[in-house]
């Protein structure tokens, strides 16, 4: 049996190792953002010129940002002939957010909760670490006005839908009738709470999207 002495010297070393551990951690480099939520929309509502539109406003922010010399992708699926999924579009991960110390996740699997650990443990994203290209914390529960909702048009798999319903308001081109599955930045309120895949929107103009809890915001993932 180990004396009381033996146990204070194993419960010190534990605390030095954990104290050793966390400091190497937070000396650890920053890695180069790779994700971020954009800080503004088009401004014409879910029409963002299709898939093109939304990946060149992408880049445009994140050339702003300093981050131009990577290849930028918008986090949406679209659906019909050529139908395209949100997961197939982003790269491979790991993804960082701004400031690069906060990692998102570290690929598909862990992103979507693909396994059953995956999905248990989630992913990093949350109120604190969904931030802009400019390292802002995006409006969610309790703030005013709330734009948590985002833009995805994607089933909880990152899938596109196939149900013949429209979940991604024409494809990313309209600004009136139909509706854009969306989901929370912070992963709160309403339905589910999922980062992607929460609820519909009310419509597809501005106006609606901003009653439903939005501002035509959406994801931005570097694929290399």
């Amino acid at each position: 049996m180990l004396s009381k002495q033996h146990w204070v010297l194993i419960v010190v070393a534990a605390v030095l190792a954990t104290a050793s551990y966390v400091a190497v951690a937070q000396q650890a480099p920053p890695q180069p953002m790779s994700f971020f939520v954009t800080s503004v929309g088009l401004g014409d509502g879910a029409n963002l010129g299709g898939l093109a539109g939304a990946d060149a406003h992408c880049q445009m922010l994140a050339t702003t940002a300093g981050r131009g010399d990577s290849t930028w992708r918008a986090y949406l699926s679209t659906q019909g002939p050529g139908g395209v999924n949100a997961r197939d579009r982003i790269g491979s991960g790991p993804w960082h957010a701004n400031g690069g110390r906060r990692r998102v996740a570290q690929d598909l699997g862990e992103l979507h909760g693909d396994t059953i650990d995956q999905a248990r443990l989630g992913n990093a994203l949350g109120k604190v670490i969904s931030m802009t290209e400019n390292g802002d914390q995006v409006n969610g529960v309790g703030d005013s006005p709330n734009q948590h909702d985002i833009l995805t048009g994607t089933r909880p798999d990152g899938r596109a839908y196939a149900d013949g319903m429209d979940h991604t308001c024409g494809n990313w081109t309209s600004n009136g009738d139909g509706t854009a599955q969306l989901g929370h930045s912070d992963k709160q309120g309403g339905n589910n709470g999922s980062w992607n895949s929460s609820h519909p929107s009310r419509g597809c103009g501005q106006d609606a999207l901003v009653r439903t809890g939005g501002a035509g915001l959406f994801y931005c993932f570097a694929t290399n």
